[in-house]
């Protein structure tokens, strides 16, 4: 078994133990927003975690009214023009806290007198250094370039800072659910390999997502890049019908990302749009009449709620990332010209 395989496995145990071991810190860290009461959050992130901070758009504005933003951190370092952070909460969301670019807008978060917050794995970084405080992921050594663990452990992490900001038992309850339910992702989606046989050749897909998956889309595509290095290009349903879906047609792939909640009609609805196209439709989805319209179906785990359902919806994904590269006769552990820890200014 690959590392990254062992890591995707490992996401359950992982969870458990952000949810054990983080509560404290994100309930202190809520009551310190609460009491600041920031008109509105900027996270500084890249990569997968910029994912993570695509979700936490839809996290924080559902369930805190929040506003949230995504920085530019060449803004800080290659323009050297930082935008005004006053009343802002900043959040800085790396697996390594290693990057200069993200450290430097924490830098001038913390300079300008704001509230400032680093989600890392690594708790003694740069970017934890550069903090007011700090969660860690508590995800353990993750060592496989393509990141997993620490992608689910940055959501889940967001997610306890909504829950904690808001502070009702019901959130945690269903928080506490999502490492079994990340287990069952796994055990139905364990057998992959014929599935993805017919897409060897493949050389592009578009991915799908909205609302809170909007950022699954995104993180699948990710990997999909890292692991088999085909064009994937992510999308939501409404930006793919501006333009994009000109260029699907017969047998272009679709990855659709439908867990239930309120934007899945809409993405039943586009992919009618695609079987008209006669687009090849592989779909990850707890619906049973979704799994059916696809020619692959990624099954998920009944009963998730849907503000956490990214957290259990990009398990799949990562799987069929995998699979996929493997069907290839790629080694998704060392996809060509990457490390795992990337700095860029």
């Amino acid at each position: 078994m690959s590392q990254v395989e062992t890591e995707i496995r490992e996401q359950p145990e992982a969870l458990g133990r952000l949810l054990r071991d983080g509560r404290a810190q994100a309930e202190s860290i809520a009551a310190r927003i609460r009491e600041r009461a920031p008109r509105y959050v900027v996270i500084a992130a890249r990569g997968s975690s910029d994912n993570a901070a695509r979700y936490a758009q839809y996290l924080f504005g559902a369930h805190n009214r929040l506003s949230v933003c995504l920085a530019t951190p060449s803004l800080f370092t290659a323009y050297g023009a930082s935008p005004s952070l006053a009343d802002a909460l900043v959040i800085g969301v790396s697996q390594s806290g290693r990057s200069p670019d993200i450290v430097s807008v924490l830098e001038a978060g913390r300079r300008e007198g704001s509230l400032t917050v680093a989600i890392t794995n690594e708790p003694g970084s740069p970017l934890a250094r550069a903090s007011e405080h700090v969660l860690p992921l508590f995800a353990g050594a993750e060592r496989a370039v393509a990141a997993t663990k620490t992608y689910t452990a940055s959501l889940g992490a967001l997610a306890m800072l909504s829950a904690a900001l808001e502070a009702t038992a019901s959130r945690w309850a269903e928080l506490e659910r999502i490492p079994a339910l990340a287990q069952a992702a796994i055990e139905a989606n364990a057998a992959l390999a014929d599935k993805v046989a017919r897409y060897r050749y493949a050389e592009h897909f578009v991915v799908v997502g909205r609302g809170f998956n909007y950022s699954t889309a995104f993180e699948v595509a990710l990997k999909m890049k890292e692991t088999s290095y085909l064009v994937a290009e992510p999308y939501s349903p409404a930006d793919l019908l501006h333009g994009p879906v000109a260029m699907i047609d017969r047998g272009f792939p679709a990855l659709v990302v439908a867990a239930s909640g309120r934007v899945l009609a809409d993405l039943a609805s586009l992919m009618s749009t695609l079987d008209e196209r006669h687009a090849e439709l592989v779909a990850i989805s707890d619906d049973p009449a979704v799994l059916a319209r696809a020619r692959v179906a990624l099954p998920l785990p009944s009963g998730v709620p849907e503000w956490l359902s990214p957290l259990v919806a990009v398990v799949p994904g990562q799987l069929w990332a995998v699979a996929l590269a493997r069907t290839r006769g790629l080694d998704p552990d060392l996809p060509r010209g990457l490390r795992k820890v990337t700095e860029t200014l």
